[in-house]
């Protein structure tokens, strides 16, 4: 349930508001909006009385959600989220709420002389964000599994020669403390249904890109979003991967509808990852315009200084070169969806 509030509702007011509803058995979560202040109710509300509710003075509105997700609802909270990170010298960078946010670099880090050249290649062209994975989940136990703590340290020292902001794939809860330094926590699509990771990652005040799973609903997507944010972290990015289907052409089938969609029902950021969704890198620029043109608000491309020898999903990533070629193209369809790159 939503309850929106009157614009000259007072703080005492709103805090007496609260307190008899959470005697009614529910946990009432507070979100002040430009415009508007409204109340969201989680838990069982058949027993609370609409009628009695829209009686008080402080009372615009009542609500009923049907959907199981409440805290990642828009109608609880209309305005678009956007993620903010603080960089070196005080810089930020955006995403979401009108901004368009790119993430770029290797699938994952290989060696100091591979993430330092991508990360300045990346920034170079116009890139937010550094994207590099030092834990890899693999489906061959006999596929490269990343440097773990040393592809961290690495990841580091590329985010203090270039000051990009970095995001990296976090696999178990034990991870965490060696994740000072990680701006952004990815969740992969594999952990997307991973309880306890998304509970623990609650507790954490770091942002967390949360990937949709291979055979995940929108409403699972959403729903796992919903799991870290009861636990207190509103700070979430949710991507569109691609998911499997029948055809057997491209690694996964980029479901772009699930932008649009996504963008109706939730205020979290949306952004696409056209390199897992077709695992070919002629058709990653494509893909990319398409999920801007879409709606998206940002992409996470995979960037390669030497796609022939990568050591991980080296047929997926593009060149630096195209992905300044990629960056041109994407300032246009940002400014034509209104949004601006940082």
């Amino acid at each position: 349930m939503i309850i929106a509030l009157k614009h000259d509702a007072r703080a005492e007011e709103i805090g007496d508001f609260t307190a008899f509803l959470e005697k009614q058995g529910v946990r009432v979560h507070l979100s002040e909006g430009a415009s508007q202040t409204v109340l969201g109710l989680v838990g069982d509300t058949s027993g609370i009385d609409e009628e009695g509710l829209m009686a008080r003075r402080l009372v615009e509105k009542v609500i009923r959600v049907q959907e199981p997700y409440k805290r990642a609802n828009r109608v609880f909270h209309p305005e678009d989220t956007r993620i903010e990170i603080v960089v070196a010298g005080g810089k930020t960078r955006l995403l979401g709420g009108g901004y368009l946010g790119v993430i770029a670099g290797p699938c994952s880090v290989e060696t100091r002389e591979q993430i330092v050249t991508v990360a300045k290649a990346v920034k170079e062209a116009g890139a937010g964000f550094l994207r590099g994975g030092a834990f890899k989940p693999r489906t061959s136990p006999y596929s490269f599994q990343g440097l773990g703590c040393e592809g961290l340290d690495l990841l580091l020292e590329a985010k203090r020669e270039t000051g990009l902001p970095i995001v990296t794939e976090l696999m178990a809860i034990h991870q965490l403390e060696v994740f000072d330094g990680v701006d952004i926590i990815q969740v992969g699509a594999r952990n997307m249904q991973n309880f306890a990771l998304l509970k623990e990652l609650g507790r954490c005040k770091k942002p967390v890109l949360l990937k949709r799973g291979p055979a995940s609903t929108i409403t699972e997507l959403l729903m796992a979003a919903e799991y870290i944010m009861a636990g207190g972290n509103g700070r979430i990015i949710l991507c569109e991967r691609g998911i499997r289907t029948f055809d057997s052409y491209t690694r996964n089938t980029l479901d772009l509808s699930a932008v649009p969609a996504l963008k109706r029902h939730t205020h979290l950021p949306v952004i696409v990852d056209p390199s897992h969704a077709t695992g070919i890198a002629w058709m990653v620029p494509a893909m990319a315009k398409a999920a801007v043109a879409a709606g998206a608000d940002g992409v996470i491309v995979e960037v390669h200084n030497d796609p022939e020898t990568a050591l991980c999903d080296g047929e997926q990533s593009i060149t630096p070169d195209a992905f300044a070629a990629l960056m041109g193209a994407l300032e246009k369809y940002a400014e034509f969806e209104g949004k601006l790159l940082r």
